[in-house]
């Protein structure tokens, strides 16, 4: 099927999830929005009209990719459902309407609209990523992670995909897998704060805050205005007996974002639990280092290492049965930077 041809750049940045997700797919003469491959407009289609309402409104890809930019989902939805009237047999136009329903919380309809995009052509990789993000919000993790290995079958080295692939395995409760889906996902890209994130999530939901440490530090270390990241580094250094330390990453998150409640609920905590220094400080650069190397090792091993050999030793859970369950749900891109 060919694709439409010239249309604007556009390039968005999205809030609620963080971390670029730029596919291999992207043509020279386009871009993404929101991680996706931007078609291109045929010549035809731009001088076509739908009824939106009781108003006749010229709509183009062009015009509604411009309000989906600009954050007005809702009226996105409306005007690339009238784009896929007009242009049925344009996946990119039901690609773009799954985009904008998720978006406006409507995630039933936006699985419709990626099937759609899927029936039109079943390797378009971008909405079976999509797809699986809406259905893992959903809560359905299997059909989610269906789509993902379809994606990664088309894409292999595709590191957003393993980081979907480890949050599908982790709601599937395959601990093991999902944490060497993210180790995979750092062996392509050793700076891939998202799977750093996720894995010290993983590792502290699972009482191993210690292991959360040297991921979370490197997270933090990359991306030292991330909120989430603080605040998570923050968390595994309370459990694991750095109390000091904890206040100091929750206060950094609070300083980024001043309406991020849980940092605050979590300083508020440190604060009124009058817990004493530790004996000796926290050096996070050292965790930092430590979680390099393990992820230089992983690349130059020719199979992937079992998740216990990264386990990093001297630290325990000390105050983890005191500590309130306060990590955030495993955060993952759809376009996040």
């Amino acid at each position: 099927m060919s694709r439409p041809t010239a249309l604007t750049v556009f390039a968005l940045s999205l809030m609620t999830v963080a971390a670029g997700c730029h596919g291999a797919d992207r043509p020279k003469t386009t871009s993404e929005s929101v991680g996706a491959t931007t078609p291109t407009v045929s010549a035809s289609s731009s001088t076509e009209s739908a009824s939106i309402g009781s108003v006749a409104t010229p709509v183009t890809y062009e015009s509604a990719e411009g309000v989906f930019t600009e954050g007005r989902y809702s009226e996105a939805t409306r005007l690339f459902t009238a784009y896929t009237e007009s242009n049925p047999e344009n996946p990119w136009g039901y690609y773009m309407l799954g985009l904008s329903a998720w978006k406006s919380g409507e995630p039933g309809r936006a699985t419709e609209a990626f099937d759609r995009a899927l029936q039109l052509d079943p390797s378009h990789r971008k909405s079976l990523f999509n797809s699986s993000r809406v259905l893992l919000e959903m809560g359905h993790p299997k059909p989610a992670q269906e789509r993902i290995e379809k994606a990664l079958a088309l894409e292999p080295m595709s590191n957003e995909g393993l980081r979907l692939l480890g949050r599908a395995k982790y709601q599937l409760n395959d601990v093991d897998g999902a944490i060497e889906a993210y180790h995979r996902a750092l062996s392509l890209d050793e700076r891939d704060v998202w799977a750093m994130n996720n894995l010290g999530l993983i590792y502290i939901e699972q009482g191993r805050s210690a292991d959360a440490l040297p991921a979370l530090a490197r997270a933090v270390e990359i991306r030292s205005n991330s909120p989430v990241f603080l605040n998570n580094l923050g968390t595994a250094l309370e459990r694991t007996g750095y109390p000091v330390a904890a206040a100091k990453e929750y206060e950094a998150a609070i300083a980024v974002d001043s309406s991020y409640a849980k940092a605050s609920t979590s300083l508020a905590r440190v604060t009124a639990a009058g817990q004493q220094p530790e004996s000796e400080p926290v050096d996070l650069g050292v965790f930092s280092t430590r979680f390099q190397a393990e992820i230089e090792a992983r690349r130059g091993s020719s199979a992937v290492p079992d998740s216990s050999t990264g386990s990093i030793v001297g630290l325990s859970d000390s105050s983890a049965a005191s500590v309130e369950a306060v990590s955030d749900t495993l955060e993952d891109c759809t376009g996040e930077d």
